[in-house]
């Protein structure tokens, strides 16, 4: 193709290396900007003056740098892993209580009381909301009932919501609010003939439960005490 009239093409040439060190000299804090390009650098041998052994020492220290990260990930990838090993085991004991329940009553007693001991938690509710007599009464403190949409204003559109420093919210812990620090809200679906509940799980400390967290294994606990629930009560899904 031709030339564009009135356009000049600029001349190219190959970079040299005194190009590459005249630039160096002009810009001294390249290699703090771009400090990503130490690492693909070759290094000079230590006795070739002053200023190659601090460079040298300038790629070392970047790497003991990135040897500190890594192993800090490390560190914190292992905790994280043994975390969840820990939780899961949790929610597996859990399961099983749900399922040995010989009666309904045992089974809500397991669900606001057992939970929070098999989980490591302060306290464990079961939230429900008033329609009539869809859920049969059960004499226990950790069954809470509560105004038709209340699990959608706390919820919205969310199966989980997961709290962190916060004081609890006396509709749902009664009497032990003040203690609920940090809170997993799990929305329970257990028929279509039966109004929305909640399991509202809650800690004395600010951070178990923060937003950051999965909420698979919560989540899995739910689907697991809906279907109990429904099996005991002769529900459809």
């Amino acid at each position: 193709m031709g030339r564009e009239p009135g356009h000049t093409q600029r001349p190219t040439h190959p970079v040299s290396s005194e190009d590459v060190r005249a630039y160096l000299r002009n810009h001294p804090d390249f290699l703090v900007q771009n400090a990503d390009l130490v690492l693909h650098l070759t290094p000079p041998s230590a006795d070739h003056g002053r200023g190659v052994v601090d460079f040298q020492m300038f790629m070392v220290e970047r790497l003991r740098g990135e040897m500190r990260r890594l192993k800090e990930q490390h560190h914190e990838l292992v905790g994280t892993s043994r975390a969840n090993l820990n939780s899961q085991n949790r929610i597996h004991a859990a399961v099983l209580y749900l399922l040995d329940a010989q009666s309904f009553e045992q089974l809500i007693q397991t669900i606001t009381s057992d939970l929070a001991v098999l989980l490591d938690l302060d306290i464990a509710c079961l939230v429900v909301e008033s329609n009539g007599s869809d859920i049969p009464h059960v004499q226990t403190s950790g069954v809470r009932v509560v105004e038709p949409g209340t699990i959608d204003d706390l919820l919205g559109r969310a199966d989980v919501v997961l709290n962190a420093d916060i004081i609890g919210d006396p509709e749902l812990y009664g009497h032990a609010a003040a203690l609920v620090r940090s809170e997993a809200l799990i929305r329970i679906q257990v028929s279509s003939e039966t109004p929305d509940g909640l399991l509202a799980f809650g800690s004395h400390e600010p951070d178990t439960f923060h937003g950051a967290q999965g909420t698979e294994l919560v989540g899995f606990l739910a689907r697991v005490i809906e279907r109990v629930i429904r099996g005991w009560l002769e529900l459809p899904a």
